[in-house]
């Protein structure tokens, strides 16, 4: 019978017993399924002990484990509970005087397992919530975790970061809510062991994800499921190994059969949407939507999509699916981040092919693989509609274009190749409630005394009325101390806001050297019917003093008597 060798620290090249024991019988030992039903272990589980007993290299398979009681159990994969090692580590237990746990056994899934014996999950951390109801207790991070996505959720949170600062006592949860960045009171001086102890738990439910563990030393992304006020939510995962430590973002989406809003919802001009769906009445070619981080392409490109007819047969390749897509057959194709090759997007695209389709929506093209797959579908005379990072329309066929990607100039430059091209960016709407004159901007007491760039207002006000004419009075700006409308327990930075609407651009690179109105001129004119405060769209696009500059220095009307521009 073999043996684990060697064992005793410093001893000789031999096992500690050589008398036989009887067999353990596998199937009694008890299945651990997950971090709750090990939170829920009598005696209560407290820590790993491979250190103590020199099995470290066997971590991958058994652990042993210290109990409440000071017993000691032992923790194995299913295929090596009942193993030649495992009797020899409850040898050894018994031989250097520990107490066998009752039962002694347990068998755990590897990713728990892994946890377990890296101790970044412990007693300590599965410490039992307090008040958990209907009997089904959840361990304190899983709780915690909880919490912190429910206030996402509750207050329209687009991505939520915890970023681990292991070099400090404590670290952060911050939120992206209207396209800010923001850090709530409520989760302000979290100590770094309770946020790392809940990562790690929350890493357990991950699905596709690389890595058994949360491991703060690599890159690592995948999916999770949550249930808040009786919806779905499904949490993109992406973490970096940054210096200070790692940063987790989770990109919140919805469930996907959420209905969808149409582009004119959405905050598309009346005159644009006529101009998208001319388009889309065309034959071949592709529909590309750009934009930053979280300026709502998905959401635009399904709602494009869903306008389809009904006799168009559509298909669709995700990562992952984000909106249920009325018609359309959806597919979701996951890719890891430590893959250089991805057989299965591969194969999916093979498939397509010669499925007889009429359009296709490839979520996003961004690097070389999903260019080819662009070029391939674009080529072949299907309508294809996808998006991709660019800061506006007509740079959209540099990005495709660029080393990053690699789609030949010449072959966007076919003509009807792209159609249409589409740059889109979010912005805040103003509380309808509590919305301010824009003259309110010269009461110092609630506005300050001077722009940003330290323009006084007054002047300020000079300049944008040069720009966009003299009429003020349909212009609002937001209200900071907020009303009960919009405030609602929201943290201060986002009183007197009511939601976000989109402004955008359309090129037609065959009608048109560039849009006819900018995504900039759009949220003007949304402003202008006093949905947007014009210092967001500043903040956004470029300051009115820049538009001016720029005007000037192309050769335009002069606006403001006097400009100089720089040589």
């Amino acid at each position: 019978m073999s043996r684990l060798l060697p064992w005793r620290r410093g001893g000789p090249d031999t096992p500690l017993h050589d008398a036989p024991a009887p067999r353990f019988d596998s199937a009694s030992a008890v299945v651990i399924s997950g971090p709750d039903d090990l939170a829920r272990l009598k005696p209560r589980f407290m820590h790993a002990l491979g250190n103590e007993f020199d099995v470290e290299a066997l971590a991958g398979r058994l652990v042993p484990v210290l109990l409440e009681d000071k017993s000691v159990a032992v923790f194995a994969l299913a295929e090596h509970v009942g193993s030649d090692q495992a009797d020899e580590l409850v040898r050894r237990i018994r031989a250097r005087g520990g107490m066998l746990a009752s039962p002694s056994r347990y068998v755990l899934a590897a990713p728990l397992l892994l946890a377990v014996s890296r101790r970044q999950i412990t007693g300590q951390a599965l410490g039992l919530a307090a008040g958990a109801g209907g009997g089904a207790a959840r361990t304190a991070p899983a709780e915690a975790f909880q919490d912190i996505i429910e206030w996402g959720v509750r207050n329209g949170a687009s991505d939520i970061h915890l970023n681990v600062r292991q070099g400090e006592a404590e670290s952060e949860i911050k939120y992206t809510v209207a396209g800010r960045y923001l850090a709530p009171e409520r989760f302000r001086r979290l100590p770094t062991s309770t946020l790392f102890d809940m990562l790690s738990v929350a890493w357990m439910d991950i699905q596709g994800g690389n890595g058994a563990v949360f491991d703060p030393g690599i890159e690592q992304q995948g999916g999770l499921l949550r249930q808040v006020d009786g919806r779905r939510i499904v949490l993109r995962w992406s973490s970096l190994a940054a210096d200070a430590g790692p940063s987790v973002c989770l990109r919140v989406q919805h469930d996907a059969g959420a209905d969808l809003p149409t582009l004119e919802q959405l905050g598309y001009l009346p005159e644009q949407v006529r101009s998208i769906r001319r388009v889309m009445l065309s034959e071949s070619g592709a529909v590309v939507i750009a934009g930053v981080v979280g300026s709502g392409k998905s959401t635009s490109l399904a709602s494009l999509i869903a306008g389809l007819p009904p006799h168009r047969k559509v298909v669709t390749i995700e990562d992952p699916v984000e909106y249920r897509i009325p018609g359309a057959i959806q597919n979701t194709i996951a890719r890891h981040l430590d893959t250089e090759t991805h057989a299965g997007f591969a194969a999916k695209l093979r498939s397509l092919k010669r499925s007889a389709m009429t359009d296709v929506l490839l979520g996003e093209v961004r690097d070389p693989q999903t260019g080819r797959a662009f070029m391939d579908l674009a080529g072949s005379g299907v309508n294809v509609y996808t998006t991709v990072h660019a800061p506006s329309a007509q740079r959209i066929p540099d990005r495709l274009a660029s080393d990053f990607i690699g789609v030949p100039r010449e072959f966007l430059a076919a003509p009807g190749m792209l159609k249409l091209l589409v740059f889109q960016a979010l912005l805040p709407l103003l509380c309808p409630h509590c919305a301010l004159p824009m003259s309110s901007l010269l009461r110092t007491d609630a506005q300050g005394r001077a722009h940003p760039s330290g323009m006084p207002w007054p002047e300020w006000l000079g300049l944008f009325q040069a720009l966009y004419g003299r009429d003020l009075d349909p212009y609002r700006v937001r209200n900071a101390r907020g009303c009960e409308s919009c405030r609602q327990g929201r943290p201060p930075q986002l009183h007197g806001y009511a939601g976000r609407a989109i402004a955008a651009e359309l090129y037609e690179p065959d009608l048109a050297p560039g849009p006819a109105l900018s995504a900039m001129d759009a949220a003007v004119s949304k402003a202008r019917r006093g949905l947007i405060d014009p210092r967001d769209i500043e903040a956004r696009f470029h300051a009115f003093e820049t538009e001016a500059m720029r005007r000037a220095a192309h050769g335009r009307p002069a606006v403001l008597p006097g400009l100089k521009v720089a040589s």
